[in-house]
């Protein structure tokens, strides 16, 4: 029997023509496909992978309010309100210190704990049951024309060719995506910074470690005590570039994550089988403009942060925002003024955001042959935790910073 999401992609022409066509169908271009459905827009989102690899790639977990707010808007809030856990701040450890931040009472907002691959399937679901255009498994990828007055994007899908003619394109298709590379490159200017350690993150189905996360500073090394649910554990560990997944057995891992830890920390954690084990490499990366024509880029397409502080999800959900509004505005009013503003507006909070992930994460990991940083990282973590402006500083950044007024 075929299902309702299956069903509207077996009928599906070869060449169609919609308001926006979305590349992409993580959670940026399904959110933006919902959003725009619910304000009467019509889209086609193109997906490369399947659906099944796309709703099981392990990624953030970490919501900012404007992000819940957004998905609320989109109706896709049910299951975070019953399965999110609000957090109102967190724990920093640095020699065998804890200093715990206050988000909602420096900065008068929390943050939500929900996994990416929830999210993921909560937009997928709620775009089948809506009967959205979405195309999975689609190959040879290509946009054209997005600098003139007929943007089209043409795909193989099931054997044959498709074309999709549009107003607009999303390019939600993230770093490696096609979106970005297909701009000339006079046109766009790229500025990154890679840092030489990576992430090795550990999934468990355990009790967290506390009800809050929890940031070391240790001499062996940075290290995120995090969770995905109250008995689900998300645990990561700096790790060299050169290091190898096959090189950390669990056992390895739990002792090294304990050894990172002060010892009241370390006597609660519970340690148990990994269920999944992977790196996750760090850089900050930043292209600029984000609109070119009637191409706009989106969140990892045009942007990567580290993901200390779990900046990624959220600035991508901020750019969703922005276009949206843009587009709905376009729509309705037949004014642009929003879609003029949206690569100002975007890369005005992704540059303020990069700025915080960078900082975080100079100020929390150990980095090589650099005894005068680690000293200033001394300095800096004594002071954030005596100053209450440092600190609230600090819990602004976490929260999110606001949006201006009418988006």
């Amino acid at each position: 029997m075929t299902s309702p999401a299956n069903l509207r992609q077996v009928q599906a022409p070869r060449n169609v023509k919609t308001q926006v066509a979305i590349i992409g169908a993580g959670p940026s271009g399904l959110m933006l496909s919902q959003l725009l459905e619910r304000s009467g827009i019509d889209s086609v989102v193109v997906e490369q992978r399947s659906r099944e690899y796309v709703e099981a790639r392990i990624r953030a977990g970490l919501l900012e309010q404007g992000t819940v707010d957004l998905l609320a808007e989109a109706g896709v809030d049910g299951r975070l309100r019953r399965e999110g856990l609000v957090h109102g701040g967190f724990q920093m450890v640095f020699d065998d210190r804890v200093h715990r931040v206050d988000l909602h009472g420096l900065a008068g907002s929390d943050v939500t704990v929900y996994g990416q691959t929830e999210i993921q399937k909560d937009l997928g679901d709620a775009r089948a049951a809506a009967g959205g255009d979405v195309r999975f498994e689609c190959s040879n990828v290509a946009i054209h024309e997005f600098d003139g007055n007929k943007p089209r994007v043409t795909f193989s899908w099931r054997g044959t060719e498709h074309s999709v003619e549009a107003d607009f394109i999303a390019g939600c298709d993230g770093y490696h995506g096609v979106c970005r590379a297909s701009v000339p490159g006079p046109a766009i200017r790229e500025f990154e910074r890679v840092y030489p350690f990576r992430w090795l993150g550990v999934l468990a189905d355990v009790p967290p470690l506390a009800h809050e996360l929890v940031y070391v500073n240790s001499e062996h090394g940075f290290a995120l005590c995090s969770m995905r649910s109250r008995t689900r554990s998300r645990y990561y560990l700096q790790c060299g570039l050169d290091d190898r997944v096959e090189e950390w057995s669990d056992a390895r891992f739990w002792e090294e994550l304990a050894h990172r830890l002060p010892p009241q920390h370390a006597a609660h954690v519970t340690a148990g089988p990994s269920i999944e084990k992977s790196f996750a490499p760090l850089r900050s990366f930043v292209a600029e403009p984000m609109r070119f024509g009637s191409l706009f880029l989106v969140g990892d397409a045009a942007h990567i942060v580290p993901p200390t502080g779990a900046k990624g999800l959220n600035l991508a959900a901020a750019d969703v925002r922005v276009l949206y509004r843009g587009l709905s505005e376009f729509y309705r009013a037949r004014r642009s003024t929003l879609l003029d503003e949206y690569s100002g507006r975007a890369l005005s909070r992704v540059w303020k955001a990069t700025r915080f992930s960078w900082w975080f994460t100079t100020l929390m990991h150990r980095f090589p042959d650099d005894a005068f940083g680690r000293m200033l990282q001394v300095a800096e973590l004594d002071y954030v935790s005596g100053s209450e402006a440092a600190t609230k500083s600090l819990a602004e950044n976490y929260v999110g910073l606001p949006f201006p007024s009418g988006i």
